[in-house]
């Protein structure tokens, strides 16, 4: 008897004490979903993305607040007392905290009428993606992505920024560091491969068939059984992945990358693996450009604002116009869009200004073919003339905290590629300048003999990594604008003011700082002589520029006639050179064996996002120069065309590449071609290059800078026996 009692309080006390540990458990596992830190990219310039935390590698979930900015306040913080979802600016990117903070609102309010919490899903995205690529019509894309983008609106204002990225196929503003993907065919294809069951051999042979993995993705998703419904995936969550994948370097890298694509590839449903693997090469090949997401922005925020009611027609131009502008002056959509969504579309001009260390999109110029054309432009009109320097772009800030960046024509920040300039040495009054932004060119100069020396030698220098005690080839910037100096931005200055200003602003130091060589004159001989002088002086030829009244404005990403450039080579033919893409090249024959003998040359089609082919280019090579193409060519050799090239099937090359490089290229005119497709949609036929000749690389150009179609139609229609 004894023995039963005691053994039935034995059994009692087990019981109490397994309940203890439960209940114990389960307030843990409460307090810990409660107080669990928000996932998120430290240092992402937007977080975005819902959904619940999952194991390493996570995918990066939580739902971004485009209407709230938070500042981290470490580079290695934890994200403890990070909101999930709030989309944060990285401690990198100062200037762009700033020009938030001098919207003069509350940041922290933005979002404050947003509807609640809601998601959009990934499919819908991709369903818009499905619409768009069946539309050949530009202004019907336009009208897909603006409703969309209004929708995001209503439903989800917080996610409007990252889906707008995602539109454009970024993962943040150009200027921006880390945020390329650098994602090859051959990853994704093992990728694909093990996450949809399917050989690597099965995948290679389905890409020579069809050349776009996406597809391949899509087709082996579908018939791949699963034993749960996944969750779908949401647009903030394919975001803030793409961001981690971009983020990801060190040890280990590559396969963090490899698991979170086979993650999301595995919750892929129906079209989203087609558009997912797409996004993960950065190339959506649907035919929508950035600048028609620019207009369809504009047109979802302006409706947005009237509370759905359809506004006029110039109101509809103004506010284009408006958020153009805009984004020259501040490329970063989160910026602006914020800036739009506190103050409204029609007031983005007067709080969205040139803020240093974000750089602006640099203006251009037309190009002449003759003096006389150049005088009877500007007639009546006083004008100058510069030096066209041979270098490199360079746009000089100087923030309020002493740091200087330099930045290339598209953004890219090349600091560390010139450790010896220091703007701060040559400050006329360092006592009273606190910030400016210079217009320069970076070009190589030889110290001993005080010249310029050619391009090709300032391409030698390292871009990345490059220590002053290394640096061999020395550069001297040359100034010829200022476009804000101590905050006060100058582009709607007269040139003449603003060369003022830049007189007053610096101290030149022959062969590390100097002053564009310029002349003011009216006079043919005096124009004549100077392009001359400016050949003999190692120089392109000219920039003429207006000098004075509106027309002498800065227009920033603006090809303008109000500034023309006069080349001394280009007086004959089209009036300038080309920016060509290499798509594909043909191999040598006799002296050129091993390496490639000639190359097929394409233009970029800025509203399609497609490669048109206008040349076949084999002229202009030195035996070292084709070996240089060969090592640098091969291997980015693919074995089919991409989609995305416009081609005729009956002369392709021998080999073909991936988009990287781009030739600078001159012509004696051009002509229509059954062959070729430049410019397919003005005439019906293509317009192709006679008598090509290659003059350099053009490395400071990314592919999607090459000569746009549109200008390939310009060139061909400038001509005499054409117009």
């Amino acid at each position: 008897m004894l023995r039963l009692v005691r053994a039935e309080m034995s059994s009692i006390k087990k019981q109490a004490t397994l309940a203890k540990f439960f209940s114990s458990k389960k307030r843990s596992v409460e307090e810990e979903k409660s107080h669990e830190p928000a996932k998120k990219l430290h240092s992402d310039p937007i977080g975005a993305g819902s959904g619940s935390p999952s194991s390493s590698p996570p995918l990066a979930t939580g739902s971004s607040d485009a209407g709230s900015v938070k500042v981290e306040t470490s580079a290695t913080s934890t994200g403890e007392n990070t909101k999930a979802g709030t989309p944060t600016l990285p401690d990198s990117d100062e200037p762009a905290k700033r020009a938030v903070a001098a919207t003069k609102g509350d940041p922290a309010k933005l979002g404050a009428s947003a509807p609640k919490d809601s998601k959009i899903l990934y499919a819908e995205m991709c369903n818009v993606f499905n619409e768009i690529e069946g539309t050949s019509s530009r202004l019907q894309i336009v009208k897909l992505c603006g409703d969309f983008l209004y929708s995001v609106l209503l439903k989800a204002r917080k996610d409007i920024v990252p889906i707008t990225y995602l539109l454009i196929n970024k993962l943040g503003p150009d200027y921006q560091p880390g945020l390329e993907l650098g994602l090859g065919e051959g990853l994704l294809m093992k990728t694909i491969s093990e996450s949809c069951g399917k050989s690597l051999q099965q995948i290679k042979a389905r890409y020579r068939e069809l050349g776009d993995l996406g597809r391949i993705a899509q087709e082996a998703r579908a018939v791949q059984p699963t034993m749960f419904k996944p969750k779908p995936l949401t647009t903030g969550e394919v975001f803030s992945n793409l961001q981690a994948i971009a983020r990801s370097q060190g040890k280990d890298s590559q396969l963090r990358k490899v698991q979170l694509i086979k993650r999301m590839l595995t919750a892929c449903q129906g079209l989203e693996a087609k558009f997912l693997i797409r996004s993960l090469e950065s190339k959506l090949r649907i035919g929508l450009a950035e600048k028609s997401v620019l207009v369809a922005l504009s047109k979802a925020l302006l409706t947005y604002e009237h509370n759905g009611k359809e506004p006029s027609s110039e109101l509809v131009d103004t506010a284009e116009q408006k958020i153009r502008d805009a984004f020259c002056q501040v490329p970063n959509y989160q910026i602006v869009i914020e800036t739009a969504l506190e103050h409204g579309i029609m007031e983005l001009d007067k709080h969205c200004v040139l803020t240093p260390g974000i750089p602006l999109k640099p203006m251009l110029a037309k190009p002449s073919k003759s003096i006389s054309e150049v005088l009877d432009r500007f007639q009546g009109q006083r004008f100058t003339c510069e030096y066209k320097y041979d270098g490199e772009r360079a746009q000089v800030h100087l923030l309020p905290d002493g740091s200087m960046r330099i930045y290339s024509r598209n953004g890219e920040n090349m600091t560390e590629r010139y450790p010896e300039i220091r703007i701060s040495d040559f400050i006329a009054d360092p006592a009273r300048t606190h910030t400016l932004i210079l217009d320069c060119e970076a070009v190589a100069w030889d110290k001993e003999k005080n010249t310029i020396l050619p391009f090709q030698v300032l391409s030698t220098r390292k871009r990345k990594g490059v220590a002053v005690e290394d640096v061999k080839v020395r550069v001297c910037l040359f100034a010829f604008d200022i476009l804000c100096y101590n905050d006060e931005p100058l582009i709607t200055r007269p040139l003449a003011e603003r060369r003022a200003c830049l007189e007053r602003a610096l101290v030149p130091v022959p062969g590390e700082l100097q002053l564009a060589s310029e002349v003011t004159t009216m006079s043919l001989d005096e124009l004549q002589h100077y392009l001359d002088q400016a050949v003999r002086d190692c120089c392109e030829g000219l920039m003429v520029k207006i000098l004075e009244g509106e027309e002498s404005h800065y227009e920033p990403s603006k090809r303008s006639r109000n500034w023309l450039k006069l080349k001394k080579d280009y007086l004959q033919g089209v009036g300038d050179s080309l920016d060509l893409c290499v798509l594909g090249a043909y191999y040598g024959r006799g002296k050129r064996t091993g390496t490639y003998g000639g190359f097929l040359l394409g233009c970029y089609n800025q509203d399609s996002g497609e490669y048109e082919t206008c040349c076949k280019i084999g002229t202009g090579f030195s035996e070292e120069m084709l070996q240089t193409l060969f090592d640098r060519l091969s291997p980015t050799a693919i074995p089919t065309p991409k989609a995305f090239y416009v081609h005729s099937e009956s002369a392709p090359p021998d080999v073909w590449f991936e988009p990287t490089l781009l030739f600078e290229v001159l012509t004696a005119d051009l002509s229509l071609s059954p062959v070729y497709k430049a410019g397919t949609s003005s005439y019906g036929k293509g317009i192709s290059l006679r008598f090509p000749r290659f003059i350099r690389l053009r490395d400071d150009k990314t592919p999607e800078e090459a000569t746009s179609s549109e200008q390939v139609v310009e060139f061909y229609e400038s001509q005499s026996h054409v117009s």
